[in-house]
């Protein structure tokens, strides 16, 4: 143990050996914060003897909870490490509901629905309601729901509570209707796995108890992304015996928009009385004034935990901000830029990243780097197992492990087609709601429930529930590959898919089967972990409900220019980072600007994003850009005036004097300084007036070789040819970012820099 603590420094090595209470490990940006988490684990485990499945251990992503287990069996054992309790929030409270599940009225079965299937059961509920679906919008609507879960309101409270909307009060209704159905259907939303877990240990203190003497010692990684319910289930774990260590990064709070309460570590040591503070300041990550220009900027934040980051690694260059005439030349000067590094520095494509606000910003990145054959992959796209014919197989595998599943059946009821339509799903829908029981319970017991349909329909549906059922009765004998491969072929599914050559149904037909050979690989390394009890089509099930994009994640192993929003950049790191777009309206987003919480909020996703580089930090601006099918003209991001300007150097172009730290033209601010301030009355948009363009022959000795222009799309260039006359004329020219281009001067939009 000795040993182990001598590789730590000396703000990591006290936070790893304080056991005693509540404590609060602030960790900067690239500090060792999953270092200072798997040493005090092993810490525990060596120094305090303490058995590793009384230690738990709360991640946000499956991939931090396995690189977590994989170093800890590093420095323990695997023997030891395999049965520490960690995973994710929802993946270890998943398990604790299944144990407990008749304590909370579930069967030990329930489904887990994903946020598509959530948002299609609020679907069908506003449509069986016959509520205006323009005016209560299924995805606004599941969201308010999800939102209120995170919040621990319950249905019947709903109405009461300050997410209620007067203008639309049937959402109160509709919350009410969907959490009736997800009963019925035995199944659980994802915010219901915390929501559930919550009121278990509120409402049945013998449970309760039990766990709180499971879990002797509780830690959680990231803490600053904690929400309501999750900070409530932690403290229901940990009030007695205070064995809590909560490591995270205020400057990192990100995800308020998924329900992240900012509050829950900032207000730690108010809620743990007597708790300590540890901060980890050493960056390991980047250069000196990397770090130096991020502090500058989180500085600016009211609301924070104070701390001073530094690096003892090479002093390294300032950020540079490239501003560009317009979104594409902006493309294109990052696309030089790429290519550049990678000659000068000998870098690998997947040393770039290329981190902006929205998803809608990626198209001109991605068009440029095609034409410059420049490999890249948007990360963080479509899972793989949200591609329809995926979500297809998984919904009969959903439906035979619990045919309760309301989502899950009515996808597959009648696919392939068996003759089964709308109408009879209807029938079936209110039948079952009429007499508060599942669908299944209805197609099982036609009769009994006076199912009104026809003879030759009731035969169909008959047959439907021979063919589930016949699949039920192999789910304690055969393995999820076995199973799931015979259901894929006796269902049809196969014979569909592999009934097309089109290009299309191809890669249908190879995504199946990349499916089946994931399915094979899942049960092999099971039994390979000496986890031949864990290989059910439930625990496979189990397996793909938790997984989020990022995770799920198999691109090739080609080096490829990484393209993704700077919230799916969070926890990543790349030699060179691009922050695109830093203009009003876009960055900060200009949903952000009605008080200062949301504010601060965007500025701590920008030192987010510049904490993602290690060498190289680069900041481009447009000062016009297509949005919303039209041109617009942009002020530079209010962000670039709060980086300390020594540690910034702007490109040095013509368009430097516009968007220069020291001569940007004022930035707004909120009236007030707390969360109740007014909104801000700017905008950073006005519509496009033409620039100057020649416009006949009159004007043709404005022109020459060697002049100098600004072209509205891609740049400065000099004019090196003349050629034609008339509406015929024109020039080729030489830009700085964009190349040699020909115009035809009849059209050309350009102004005169230097004649």
């Amino acid at each position: 143990m000795e040993n182990l603590l001598n590789e730590l420094n000396e703000s990591q090595r006290e936070a790893v050996m304080y056991c005693d209470g509540a404590q609060l490990v602030i960790a900067g940006a690239g500090s060792g914060k999953t270092r200072v988490l798997t040493y005090k684990i092993a810490y525990l485990l060596e120094q305090y003897n303490m058995a590793p499945w009384n230690i738990l251990a709360l991640t946000f992503t499956n991939k931090a909870a396995r690189e977590m287990k994989e170093r800890i069996a590093r420095l323990v054992g695997e023997e030891r490490a395999r049965y520490l309790q960690m995973g994710t929030f929802h993946s270890v409270f998943a398990r604790i509901l299944r144990s407990e599940a008749a304590a909370i009225g579930y069967q030990s079965n329930f489904t887990i629905y994903d946020q598509s299937d959530s948002r299609s059961l609020v679907k069908n509920i506003i449509r069986e309601m016959q509520i205006d679906d323009k005016v209560y919008k299924p995805n606004t609507v599941a969201d308010q729901i999800s939102m209120a879960k995170n919040h621990l309101i319950l249905p019947d409270a709903f109405g009461n509570c300050s997410l209620f909307d007067p203008k639309h009060p049937l959402v109160a209704n509709i919350y009410k209707m969907y959490a009736m159905r997800c009963r019925q259907a035995n199944a659980m939303d994802f915010d219901d796995l915390l929501v559930q877990t919550f009121l278990l240990f509120n409402e049945h203190e013998d449970i309760r108890r039990k766990y709180v003497g499971k879990f002797q010692y509780v830690l959680v990684d990231e803490y600053q992304d904690t929400n309501f319910a999750q900070q409530r289930i932690v403290y229901l774990l940990t009030r007695e015996r205070q064995h809590v260590c909560v490591v995270g990064d205020d400057a990192q709070s990100i995800y308020s928009f998924r329900g992240a309460n900012i509050d829950n570590i900032l207000n730690f040591r108010e809620a743990y009385t007597g708790a300590r503070l540890f901060k980890l300041e050493q960056n390991y990550r980047s250069t000196q004034l990397i770090v130096e220009a991020a502090n500058s900027l989180i500085r600016h934040n009211e609301r924070q935990i104070p701390k001073d980051v530094y690096s003892h690694n090479e002093q390294g260059e300032r950020l540079q901000l490239k501003p560009a005439q317009s979104d594409r030349e902006e493309a294109m000067i990052v696309c030089n830029d790429i290519r550049r590094l990678r000659r000068k520095e000998g870098l690998q494509w997947s040393d770039f990243a290329i981190l902006y606000r929205t998803n809608a910003q990626s198209r001109s990145f991605e068009e440029q780097m095609r034409k410059d054959n420049i490999p890249y992959r948007i990360y963080g796209g479509l899972s793989f197992y949200q591609r329809k014919e995926i979500k297809d197989v998984i919904a009969y595998f959903r439906t035979v492990a619990n045919p309760d599943d309301e989502e899950a059946l009515r996808r597959i009821i009648n696919y392939p087609t068996r003759g089964i339509g709308d109408t009879t799903v209807q029938k079936i829908v209110g039948t079952a709601t009429q007499h508060g029981v599942s669908l299944w319970t209805v197609i099982s017991q036609p009769v009994l429930f006076r199912l009104d349909v026809s003879k030759g329909t009731a035969t169909k549906l008959e047959a439907f529930r021979q063919l589930i059922e016949g699949w039920r009765t192999r789910l304690d004998t055969e393995d999820a590959y076995q199973l799931g491969h015979a259901i894929i072929q006796e269902s049809g599914i196969a014979k569909d898919i592999y009934s097309s050559r089109n290009p299309e149904d191809l890669s249908r037909q190879e995504n199946l089967q990349e499916f089946l050979a994931g399915m094979q690989d899942f049960v092999e390394s099971r039994r390979e972990e000496d986890m031949a009890d864990q290989t059910s089509l439930n625990d496979f099930l189990q397996e793909v409900a938790l997984l989020t994009d990022l995770d799920s994640d198999k691109d090739s192993d080609q080096p490829k220019v990484s393209l993704m929003t700077i919230h799916s950049a969070k926890g990543l790191e790349f030699p060179v980072v691009f922050i695109v777009g830093l203009e009003e309206n876009i960055f900060p987003s200009p949903m952000c600007t009605n008080s200062m919480r949301e504010l601060e909020e965007e500025r701590r996703l920008l030192y987010v994003a510049i904490t993602r580089a290690e060498k190289h930090c680069i900041l481009t601006c447009a000062e016009n850009r297509f949005r919303f099918g039209r041109m617009e003209f942009d002020t530079p991001s209010r962000f670039i005036r709060d980086i300390d300007p020594r540690l910034l150097k702007v490109d040095g172009d013509s368009k430097v004097s516009r968007v220069s730290p020291s001569r940007l033209s004022p930035i707004p601010s909120l009236v007030g300084r707390g969360a109740n301030s007014s909104s801000v009355a700017f905008s950073g948009n006005k519509h496009l007036s033409p620039l100057p363009t020649r416009e006949g022959p009159g004007e043709s000795h404005s022109l020459r070789e060697g002049t100098v222009i600004e072209h509205q799309r891609f740049g400065t260039g000099t004019v090196t040819r003349l050629e034609g006359t008339g509406d015929n004329e024109k020039a080729t020219v030489e830009f700085h970012n964009a190349g040699t281009k020909q115009l035809l001067l009849k059209f050309a939009r350009y102004k005169i820099v230097q004649p």
